[in-house]
Formats: structure tokens, C-alpha cells, sequence
């Protein structure tokens, strides 16, 4: 993409790579010994600029777990560093301000929603999670923090009536919900705080994208460096 955009628009390197956020190291690139060290090469590139913030570790578990490729962690390890992708440029923070639910499957890390808005109270919070039970089904349990949309009487009732045992932590101990905040995390890191988001839907619209990507693609080391659907599907 990049040497396209040089040669289509006329561009200097210089600012080709500032646009694409890869080094000119990068650009020039030239693979040494083998075809197969190209390839190496050109899936780094593709999967480290998009998402940016791609790590090794995890570009590495994405070819061998998600796409099946053979190759060693030292010779993927040695192309990743004449790339240097390790010193990529850092995203730029957001302008929205945004609330974000985001509801995960404790069994194999599958995100299941994110909602989107400016608030996000007990109404909002059911709708959704019936959306989820649509297609998903119910759980026998949801455990959740002490956010007011969590302890109010719609989310009690609305949990009494499906049979849904509402599981709370301890005020001031988030490590007991340890999985949804490093999921939080992730969902900040991995693309919330990448771009310059303008409105609310366009913060929907990248999420739901976004999701299906962690789901399907994205390697998750907390289930041995599969993806949330490959665990799923080995214990069907």
C-alpha cells in the first residue's frame, strides 16, 4: 500500500511512511536468502498495521495458531526486528468521550457485545444483554461490579425473572473480575485509543468491527495462544 501511494500520488518516502506508520526501514526492506522470508515479511507488515499495536508475541501466535505457518519464533523474530516494527510510531488519543459495556465469556474470553453511548444505564444494559441471550443463550450467572447500572432494581429484576444469579465483587477489588479488566484493557489499547473517533456511531461501527476480529483472529494468551473461537470450537 505504501509504494503504491508513492507512485500513484507522487509522494516522498519520508511522508508515505509517516502516513501508513511504518518505519523507512521498513519501506526498503529488501528480504534476504528466500521467497519464504518475503512472505514472513509481508504478513508482519499487513498484520502490524492493522491493528498498530500488534506486539510480536501476538503477531507471532496469530501465524502459527490462527494461519498455521511453520516458521520459527527466532527467524520471525530476526525479520519483525530488520523491519522495525518494534518502533513504531504511537497512536494519538481520542476525542470522544464515550461509556463503553462490554460483556465477555468467562469459558474461552469471547467478547460477546460492546455498547456504545455517552451513558449507559440499567435499561440500556438489559436491552443489550437480551440481544446477547438472542443468539447466544442464558447464562446461569453474570458477575459483574458495583456500577449503578449493576446494583439498580431493573437489573435485579430483570436477572430474578430469566433465573440469572447476578454475581457482584467486593467494592475495590477489580482483580476479582480480573478477565473483563484486562479485556477492558485491551479493547483501550487495541483500538479505542488509536484513532480520532468524531461521533458515537463511528465508536459503534469500529467496535463491531473490531469484535469480530478479537473473536476470530486476535490470539489470546490466557487460553494457550488460540483465538476465542478456536477454543470454542475445540470443545464443541
Amino acid at each position: 500500500m505504501a509504494k503504491t501511494a508513492l507512485q500513484v500520488h507522487g509522494l516522498n518516502v519520508r511522508l508515505v511512511c509517516r502516513i501508513f506508520g511504518i518505519s523507512e526501514t521498513c519501506y526498503r526492506y529488501q528480504p534476504k536468502l528466500s521467497d519464504e522470508n518475503a512472505e514472513i515479511a509481508d504478513w508482519l507488515i499487513r498484520i502490524t498495521h492493522n491493528p498498530k499495536n500488534w506486539g510480536f508475541g501476538l503477531c507471532f501466535l496469530f501465524l502459527r495458531n490462527v494461519k498455521g505457518y511453520p516458521w520459527n519464533h527466532k527467524r520471525v523474530y530476526r525479520i519483525y526486528r530488520e523491519l522495525e516494527l518494534n518502533l513504531r510510531i504511537k497512536p494519538k488519543k481520542h476525542i470522544v468521550r464515550e461509556k463503553l459495556f462490554n460483556v465477555i465469556d468467562d469459558f474461552n474470553r469471547e467478547g460477546l457485545t460492546i455498547d456504545v453511548d455517552f451513558s449507559l444505564p440499567a435499561e440500556r444494559v438489559v436491552r443489550a444483554l437480551d440481544r446477547v441471550i438472542e443468539w447466544r443463550g442464558k447464562p446461569a450467572v453474570l458477575r459483574c461490579d458495583n456500577g449503578p447500572e449493576y446494583v439498580s432494581k431493573t437489573l435485579e429484576l430483570w436477572a430474578k425473572e430469566r433465573d440469572i444469579h447476578l454475581e457482584f465483587i467486593q467494592p475495590g477489588n477489580p482483580q476479582q473480575n480480573a478477565y473483563i479488566e484486562r479485556y477492558n484493557r485491551t479493547v483501550r489499547y487495541d483500538w479505542l485509543n488509536q484513532y480520532l473517533f468524531e461521533s458515537i456511531q463511528e465508536v459503534q461501527d469500529y467496535a463491531t468491527r473490531w469484535l469480530w476480529t478479537y473473536n476470530h483472529e486476535r490470539p489470546n494468551t490466557a487460553i494457550g495462544g488460540i483465538t476465542p473461537n478456536q477454543k470454542l470450537a475445540l470443545a464443541a
